[in-house]
């Protein structure tokens, strides 16, 4: 039980959170309206996802939202030259696996700092697009709403398509080797090494694969709006790192889980309708979402120190 205790407090909470709506605001519990969230939250899931094994890796990625905002666009702008769906999701998610690739290239082959490297690179890469798109939205066709389903089927699939991927990198990072490698590497890279593992090899796959997973997000966003807004991802990598920290990833990296980083978005999604459902001001949200971040670090730090004794 005591493996478990973060990601049970989170879960718990999260519950008492729902309690509390259930007693005094039922009208929090429509279906339509919790799809809807659950629908916009659900790239900031798979976002989360990756951002979870990045800092698992004993790393960390602050460019994700500047990547989301350039596969944003170009999926944008291969949408609107009718370029069909699958190709333009292709695109995405192969431009997102390279802008991954080269935050690894510097932090893993240049042994850079994962914090310097990647905001030089978010800066790079949102000032670039601001230069080449200059505010201006990118107007999308019909065909590529929703998928092509109608908005209540394509809601569904996108929420599927995310809990369904947190479920196979859950399953890959606790039960097959690749996943067990990040948690080597993240807990003593030295000794990974010298048990065989190359440390540098781990951190440049788990920066892929959070860049191709930012990619898969992106186009996840584009297919719920008309239009694509160059300024897209403003804020995606701390509601991202957010979602991990509460969720019981350790920040100095080798421990967490991925259904530990799901109760932690939700919980963090549910505060600012929670407060509309309870007629309290909205400026409230970010104080509260703070707390609720402040008070992980701090079990975080408290627990780490007991296990140290």
């Amino acid at each position: 039980m005591n493996r478990y205790f973060r990601e049970l407090s989170v879960a718990g909470a999260l519950l008492l959170v729902l309690a509390v709506m259930a007693i005094f605001a039922p009208g929090f519990f429509q279906p339509q309206p919790l799809l809807s969230l659950a629908t916009r939250e659900a790239p900031t899931l798979v976002v989360a996802c990756g951002m979870a094994l990045v800092i698992i890796g004993r790393q960390i990625d602050i460019s994700v939202g500047s990547q989301f905002a350039v596969c944003s666009v170009c999926a944008g702008l291969l949408a609107a030259q009718n370029v069909p769906t699958a190709l333009v999701a292709l695109a995405a998610v192969t431009l997102g696996a390279g802008l991954g690739a080269i935050n690894g290239l510097l932090v893993a082959g240049l042994r850079l700092p994962s914090i310097v490297v990647t905001l030089a690179t978010m800066v790079t890469w949102r000032e670039a697009l601001r230069w080449q798109r200059q505010g201006a939205f990118v107007n999308l066709p019909d065909s590529l709403q929703w998928l092509g389903l109608s908005q209540s089927a394509g809601q569904w699939t996108l929420v599927g398509l995310a809990v369904a991927l947190l479920a196979v990198l859950a399953y890959v990072t606790r039960h097959i080797s690749a996943g067990r490698l990040v948690y080597a590497v993240g807990t003593d890279a030295e000794a990974a090494r010298l048990a065989g593992i190359r440390p540098q090899v781990v951190t440049f796959g788990t920066f892929v694969l959070l860049g191709t997973l930012t990619g898969l997000a992106a186009m996840m966003n584009v297919v719920q709006s008309p239009q694509v807004d160059p300024k897209s991802g403003t804020g995606l990598e701390l509601k991202a790192i957010a979602a991990v920290v509460v969720g019981g990833v350790a920040i100095s990296g080798g421990r967490g889980r991925l259904w530990g980083v799901f109760a932690g978005l939700l919980l963090l999604a549910c505060v600012a309708p929670a407060l509309t459902h309870l007629h309290v001001e909205a400026y409230w949200e970010k104080a509260i979402q703070g707390a609720i971040i402040l008070l992980a670090v701090v079990a975080d730090g408290v627990r780490s120190r007991k296990s140290n004794r």
